[in-house]
């Protein structure tokens, strides 16, 4: 067995997965929303990127940031139609998931009829290079995935600590009830949250983009890979979702390299069962009583 592609696989999945779990546990902790629609956003940033480097410019950092930017505004848009419309509604967790699972498929559709079925390719952003950093040999494409998902995570999380409007966001977070009562906006909060989270799957969209390609329902198996992660690390819990992340992205990897590609989700899924008989919240999940009363 390669153990140098084994780890090198395994650390890039655990940072592009660990980016879109983020967001998906942000989005619950801070809104109580299950955000459906996270691969909807996820494959409208490929788009977005493809049609930037298609038609405006190829440069790495601009391409990037146009998935982002792109992730960012459907993000918003999925806010205005299943937040802000039904947040403060009875049953509101099921009626936000219904939502957000009905943009998911009506706009996947859309982008398959815009688009048409045939999967698109975007430039190399990272080069053709390779480097070997103690005997791990990390292609161009792997080391630039590890890197701009660390950095852009970092950035967010220093911009949480330090920005009123990310101290407002972890005020929700801690527990919405209270958050109200001190006169915290909860729809302004809703949309810097979903315009953060949908930065964070534009980021995985493009990262991703690089081995695979960009394709009208190309965000659902990353969703349900985030998703995945969020429920094993912790609905709500940022630490518990990198360790499920890193978890996940040893498990893929070496299934990928012993059984092959399509034993993949059979095995994580197995891996999930097992960890939520053992710990039912998740590996560091926080339950939260303000939003269950």
């Amino acid at each position: 067995m390669n153990w140098s592609f084994v780890i090198a696989n395994a650390i890039t999945l655990a940072c592009i997965y660990g980016t879109l779990a983020i967001g998906i546990s942000l989005t619950w902790s801070s809104l109580g929303l299950v955000n459906m629609a996270y691969g909807f956003v996820f494959a409208l940033s490929g788009y977005g990127a493809w049609l930037f480097s298609q038609h405006v410019a190829s440069f790495a950092p601009l391409v990037m940031a146009a998935g982002i930017l792109t992730g960012a505004l459907g993000g918003v848009l999925v806010c205005a139609l299943a937040f802000i419309p039904i947040h403060d509604k009875p049953n509101f967790p099921l009626r936000g998931l219904i939502a957000t699972l009905a943009i998911s498929l009506i706009g996947n559709q859309a982008l398959l009829w815009q688009f048409g079925p045939r999967a698109k390719s975007l430039p190399r952003l990272f080069g053709t290079w390779n480097v070997n950093i103690f005997g791990v040999v990390l292609t161009a494409d792997k080391l630039g995935a590890i890197v701009s998902a660390i950095v852009l995570l970092s950035l967010v999380l220093l911009w949480m600590r330090s920005s009123r409007r990310g101290l407002e966001i972890r005020a929700m977070m801690m527990n919405p009830h209270a958050a109200s009562i001190v006169g915290i906006g909860v729809r302004s909060t809703g949309f810097a949250v979903m315009a953060l989270t949908g930065g964070l799957a534009g980021l995985a969209a493009v990262l991703l983009a690089q081995t695979y390609y960009v394709a009208p329902f190309s965000g659902i198996t990353p969703m349900v890979k985030g998703l995945s992660i969020a429920l094993m690390g912790g609905l709500g819990s940022v630490p518990g979702a990198v360790i499920g992340a890193a978890i996940l992205g040893i498990n893929e990897a070496l299934t990928s390299t012993i059984l092959g590609g399509q034993y993949v989700l059979i095995t994580q899924f197995l891996l999930i069962i097992v960890i939520l008989l053992i710990r039912p919240r998740g590996i560091a999940g926080i339950l939260d009583k303000a939003r269950e009363a």
